[in-house]
């Protein structure tokens, strides 16, 4: 047997992490077993589905390295093959038309409500005379069609993560409709919903294993007495955890947490999100192994590692392994994704025209940088013209003396064409000979004066890099104006 799962996310909204997760569950089982990975795009909820959620759904999976096997697929390409099941119900018994009315079975519920029971349809139309019939289609009524559910049947399955899961079918709600009504008078029924057209895709396409969050288990007892009703043979499934958030409940957009895209802009590299994601819910081999790509995390998935309890979502070790993948990217590599941030926070840089200045520049703060948004805030002090100075570094500029040093170190660049690490060493080391004082206060001089704040990237470099712009001198005269205006 070929092991055949899909991820089928509805294009209502953009790819959210719940989705993602679970797709990359899906994935990784089907890359560990040798089998397919199959996308198909629910869309039959007509009036929410738009195609720029079917674009957004189909980069996001592209983003994080989803690759899929078969498809995109349609629902709304597939609608005769859900006529030809409600039909195929129909026939058999096993399904019926409904004319109740919704203000019908509001009344139905507020009188259970009062009772104190569980809300569900009391199945008052599934057995109405040809006379009934006529009587609700004379009055302008349109059913909607409902599949039998017999209260006394108790529904199992081996659940490859939860173990024997048992439901009651007395627990699902009475006889689930299974198609809208028509809003056509000619058709003999509407859209199918949810439960019918999961059943007849699954089945239609093959699908060995149903890999889907915990909360779909009650419909996961819905669609095998569906799956049963149609004659289909009846998957394998696996219930994963959900994602809480730190209060333990499920994570919703009021978590901060929405969109893949969301995430991309925040500043996370594609292979850290699915590194992540990949241990929301799922234990290695290794307990201590955090940082694997995909594919390696595919030789060693398997359901059985997957956890029941929900998975907290833990942005501090998002967070970290993002920083790893960054840290350990080569600086030409990284420069390419920095860019777009930097040129969002309003900096003028062109990677085609001053490439090496920006490696440098990468490589210099890289080793600082959690997410790829932190870049402008790491970089600012060398790539904006001016200084806005920090107290500490006023309070440095203002000490006797550092007038004086500030002064030989801006006379003494003006004989270098182009500084080097060693130039600037070498200044350093004559300046604080000739003024006389400890190299700290000289290394402190120079960072305030340079950088405008005390604490930052290594100096020397930083210096360099300042240096091939012609910014050094710049910032060495408004230091020195800053310091004269400070002593006036």
């Amino acid at each position: 047997m070929t092991v055949r799962v899909r991820i089928a996310p509805s294009p209502t909204g953009n790819l959210h992490i719940g989705t993602a997760r679970t797709a990359v569950f899906n994935w990784l089982f089907a890359r560990h077993q040798g089998g397919k990975f199959i996308l198909r795009i629910e869309d039959t909820d007509t009036e929410r589905s738009r195609p720029e959620y079917t674009e957004n759904i189909k980069s996001g999976l592209t983003w994080l390295g989803l690759n899929w096997d078969e498809g995109p697929f349609f629902q709304t390409n597939r609608l005769d093959l859900y006529k030809k099941a409600i039909q195929q119900l129909l026939d058999k018994g096993l399904a019926y038309r409904c004319y109740c009315t919704s203000e019908e079975l509001e009344q139905m519920r507020e009188a259970q409500k009062a009772r104190k029971q569980a809300p569900r349809y009391d199945n008052r139309h599934r057995n109405l005379t040809e006379e009934e019939k006529a009587a609700f289609v004379a009055e302008g009524r349109r059913p909607v069609i409902r599949f039998k559910i017999e209260d006394e049947r108790l529904i199992e399955w081996n659940d490859l993560v939860r173990g024997k899961v048992t439901w009651k079918a007395s627990d699902l709600g009475g006889d689930m409709v299974i198609a809208r009504a028509a809003e056509n008078p000619e058709a003999e029924f509407g859209q199918p919903l949810y439960n019918l057209a999961v059943v007849v895709d699954d089945t239609d396409m093959g699908i060995t294993h149903v890999v889907r969050g915990e909360d779909h288990i009650a419909n996961t007892a819905k669609q095998i007495l569906l799956y049963e009703a149609l004659g289909a043979k009846v998957p394998e499934f696996a219930h994963t955890p959900l994602i809480l958030n730190e209060k333990g409940q499920k994570l919703s957009k009021r978590d901060g947490v929405t969109s893949i895209d969301d995430f991309k802009e925040m500043g996370f590299l594609p292979e850290a999100m699915a590194n992540y994601m990949s241990l929301l819910g799922w234990t290695p081999p290794d307990s201590t192994e955090e940082i694997f790509t995909l594919s390696q995390a595919a030789e060693k998935f398997d359901l059985d590692r997957v956890n029941k309890a929900g998975a907290k979502f833990d942005w501090a070790k998002l967070d970290w392994i993002n920083s790893q993948y960054i840290h350990n990217m080569p600086a030409d590599k990284l420069v390419e994704l920095l860019v777009p941030y930097w040129q969002k926070a309003g900096y003028k840089v062109d990677l085609e025209s001053d490439r090496p200045w920006l490696e440098t520049l990468t490589a210099l703060i890289g080793p600082s940088l959690t997410r790829l948004s932190d870049a402008p805030k790491e970089s600012r002090l060398l790539l904006g013209e001016s200084l806005e100075y920090s107290e500490d570094a006023i309070e440095q500029l203002q000490k006797e003396g550092v007038g004086e040093i500030l002064t030989s170190i801006k006379e003494a660049i003006e004989s270098y064409s182009q500084l080097t690490q060693d130039d600037a060493k070498d200044i350093v080391k004559k300046v604080t000979k000739q003024a006389k004082v400890k190299k700290g206060l000289v290394m402190r001089s120079l960072r305030a004066a340079l950088m405008g704040e005390l604490q930052g990237p290594d100096l020397i470099q930083s210096w360099l890099l300042l240096s091939q712009k012609g910014l050094d001198k710049v910032r060495l005269q408004q230091s020195l104006e800053q310091s004269m205006t400070s002593e006036s």
